[in-house]
C-alpha cells in the first residue's frame, strides 16, 4: 500500500512539473482570442483550462498556488527543480496570474474578500515578471494583467508605502520601455495610457516619489516632459484645495523643480533632442509665475527665482544663441553645396553638432535644418513671454496682478 502511494505522489509531482512547463510553454507566448462567442473554440484556451484544472486535481488548486508563490516556505518546494527550472517558475506563475485575472479562467474560484490594493500588490511581481521580456507578445500581458489591477482601485488611494515595494517602482519604469522603444505604436499607446492611470491611482506622496523616480531614471525628453506636465496638473489641483497639498506646494514642490527647471549640461546641452523637456518646463514657469502672486507666494516659486534663473533661464538664452548660430551657418554651408552639387549630380553631406546627417539631397536637408531653426524660434518665444511675465509680476501691486 505504501509503494502505491508513493507512485501516486511520484505521479502528482510530476503532472505539477509538467502543468508549470505548459504554463511556461505554450500559454506564456500565446496569443488568445478576444473574450466572446469565439473565446470557447480557442484550443490554448480550452488547454489552458485543462492545466488549471490538473493544478486542482492533484491537489493544488491555483489560489494556494498563486498566493504562496514568493514566500519563502512554498507549497511545491519539495519537488526539488533543477536550477534552471526553479528561474522558470516565475514565468510560469506570472503566467497562471494572467489567464486567471484577465483571460477570467476560474476566477471564480478566487475569495471575493480580497482587496484590489492586495490583488494588486499580489499581481505587481507577475506584471514585472511579464515587461522584463522582450517579445511583444509577453510583454503586452504585463500591461493586460497591470490594466486589471489598477482598473479595480479607486483614483488618489493607493498608498504611497506600496512604492517601498521594489515593482511598484520598476513596473513603471517597464511602461517607459515600452512607451520608448517598442515598435508597436498601439502598445505604446496603450503603455502611455497605463503609466497615466497609475499615476492618477497613487496618493499625493506616491506621486510625488514616482515623479522623482521617473525623472532621474527615464533619460527620454519626451517622457519627462510627459511627467512634468503631471506635475502642473497636481500643482493646479492642489493650488484650488482651501487645505495646500504639502507635496505640490512649498519646499517639497520646490525640491522636485530643482530636477524640471535646469538644463543637465548648462549652455551646452543638447536644446534639439531636450526640445520637449524644455518646452514642458517653460509652460510650467509660466503656469507658476502666472498663478502665483509674489505676495502668497505658496509654491515657494518666488523665493527660488534667482536660482530658477542661474540655472535654467540664463544658461537656455546662451544656448538658444549658439545653437542658432551654427544651425544658421549649416544652411548657409547647405545652401552653398547645394549649388555645386546641382552641378555635379551628387549627394552632398551637413555636420551639426559633430555628427554627420546620412547622406540625403541638398533640399531635404535644409528642411531639417529649417526644423532645428523653427523648434529654436519657438523655445524662445516662449523664454521671452516667462520673463516678460517675471518683470511685470515683480514690479507691479498684488491689485495689478488679477489681470494679468
Amino acid at each position: 500500500e505504501n509503494s502505491l502511494e508513493n507512485e501516486n505522489e511520484k505521479l502528482k509531482d510530476e503532472l505539477l512539473k509538467f502543468c508549470f512547463k505548459s504554463l511556461k510553454c505554450p500559454l506564456l507566448t500565446a496569443q488568445f482570442f478576444e473574450q466572446s462567442k469565439e473565446a470557447g473554440n480557442d484550443p490554448l484556451r480550452c488547454f489552458a483550462s485543462e492545466i488549471i484544472g490538473f493544478l486542482s486535481a492533484v491537489g493544488h488548486p491555483f489560489p494556494k498556488m498563486i498566493f504562496n508563490h514568493g514566500r519563502k516556505k512554498r507549497t511545491w518546494d519539495y519537488l526539488e527543480f533543477e536550477e534552471e527550472e526553479d528561474k522558470q517558475l516565475a514565468d510560469s506563475m506570472a503566467s497562471l496570474a494572467y489567464l486567471v485575472f484577465v483571460q477570467g479562467i476560474s476566477i471564480d474560484q478566487l475569495p471575493m474578500v480580497l482587496s484590489p490594493s492586495y490583488l494588486l500588490q499580489f499581481n505587481m511581481g507577475h506584471i514585472e515578471v511579464f515587461l522584463q521580456r522582450t517579445e511583444e507578445s509577453v510583454f503586452s500581458k504585463g500591461v493586460d494583467l497591470l490594466e486589471n489591477g489598477l482598473l479595480r482601485i479607486e483614483d488618489n488611494s493607493l498608498l504611497h508605502q506600496y512604492l517601498e515595494i521594489k515593482s511598484f517602482l520598476t513596473v513603471p519604469q517597464g511602461l517607459v520601455k515600452v512607451m520608448t522603444l517598442c515598435p508597436i505604436e498601439t502598445l505604446r499607446k496603450k503603455s502611455l495610457a497605463m503609466l497615466q492611470l497609475y499615476i492618477n491611482k497613487l496618493d499625493s506622496q506616491g506621486k510625488y516619489t514616482l515623479f522623482r523616480c521617473l525623472l532621474n531614471t527615464s533619460n527620454h525628453s519626451g517622457v519627462e516632459a510627459f511627467i512634468i506636465q503631471n506635475i502642473k496638473n497636481q500643482i493646479d489641483v492642489s493650488l484650488k484645495r482651501t487645505h495646500n497639498n504639502k507635496w505640490f506646494t512649498g519646499p517639497q514642490l520646490i525640491s522636485l523643480l530643482d530636477l524640471v527647471l535646469f538644463l543637465p549640461e548648462g549652455a551646452e546641452t543638447d536644446l534639439l533632442q531636450n526640445s520637449d523637456r524644455i518646452m514642458a518646463s517653460l509652460n510650467l514657469l509660466r503656469y507658476l509665475v502666472i498663478k502665483d502672486n509674489e505676495k502668497d507666494n505658496q509654491t515657494g516659486l518666488w523665493t527660488e527665482l534667482g536660482k530658477i534663473e542661474n540655472n535654467f533661464l540664463k544658461p537656455l538664452h546662451t544656448g538658444l544663441n549658439m545653437s542658432k548660430a551654427h544651425y544658421e551657418a549649416e544652411i548657409k554651408n547647405s545652401q552653398e553645396n547645394s549649388q555645386e552639387v546641382q552641378k555635379s549630380k551628387d549627394l552632398c553631406s551637413v555636420t551639426v553638432g559633430g555628427e554627420e546627417i546620412p547622406n540625403m539631397p541638398p533640399e531635404m536637408q535644409l528642411k531639417v535644418l529649417h526644423s532645428a531653426l523653427f523648434t529654436f524660434d519657438l523655445i524662445e518665444s516662449v523664454l521671452a513671454r516667462v520673463e516678460e511675465l517675471i518683470e511685470i509680476k515683480t514690479k507691479s501691486t498684488p491689485e495689478e496682478n488679477i489681470g494679468i
